[in-house]
């Protein structure tokens, strides 16, 4: 099945990694939605900057999100845990020298490091405005990713450090959770075309 292709990341590729079980994750900076910028002291009351900058990290699923059954739901609570894992030690070391930062949980929608605001953030919202990927609403929304289908697992931090640090924090911190940098599909496909 083809699949939609996102549109164009504005600030710059996103970093391509690999878990040890194969699945892929893939992350991307940008900024922030028109949504979160009116709504961010809705969001995020302690804030006392702007969101600067928002990491994307998208984890390849094992299934399809589209239904709710007990394994997807155990799938969905073990890429969360993973996420959060990884999130905290991000923002922890963001926080380090000296930024913002904080990720949001993706089950609530709500910060894990400030007080929670009057509204929920919604990651498929935020990875359809600024990936383009097309959303399909059923009893949730569910993503469909270009090369994974519906099997993938959104969630967002945030942070008012530069898109410079943010992804030599994000790379280093992915390392230490067991995920390696790996090139994309396309790079890939296109490395095999030339060694023909």
């Amino acid at each position: 099945m083809a699949y939609p292709q996102p549109v164009s990341v504005r600030h710059g590729l996103p970093i391509h990694l690999v878990a040890d079980n194969g699945q892929e994750v893939q992350i991307s900076v940008h900024r922030p939605s028109l949504f979160m910028v009116q709504n961010l002291e809705r969001v995020i009351p302690d804030w006392n900057l702007p969101v600067l900058w928002v990491a994307i990290v998208l984890q390849q699923a094992r299934y399809e999100m589209t239904e709710s059954t007990p394994h997807v739901e155990r799938e969905k609570e073990r890429l969360r845990e993973k996420f959060m894992r990884f999130g905290f030690d991000v923002a922890f070391n963001l926080r380090d020298r000296g930024f913002l930062s904080d990720l949001i949980d993706p089950r609530t929608g709500y910060p894990l490091l400030s007080r929670p605001g009057e509204i929920r953030h919604d990651d498929t919202a935020v990875v359809k405005a600024l990936l383009g990927f097309p959303v399909t609403t059923n009893q949730c929304s569910v993503l469909t990713h270009p090369c994974w289908g519906t099997a993938v697992y959104p969630s967002t931090l945030f942070a008012s450090a530069s898109p410079r640090i943010m992804k030599s924090v994000l790379k280093n911190v992915a390392v230490l959770h067991g995920w390696k940098l790996a090139k994309p599909a396309v790079e890939l496909s296109i490395a095999a075309q030339g060694n023909r």
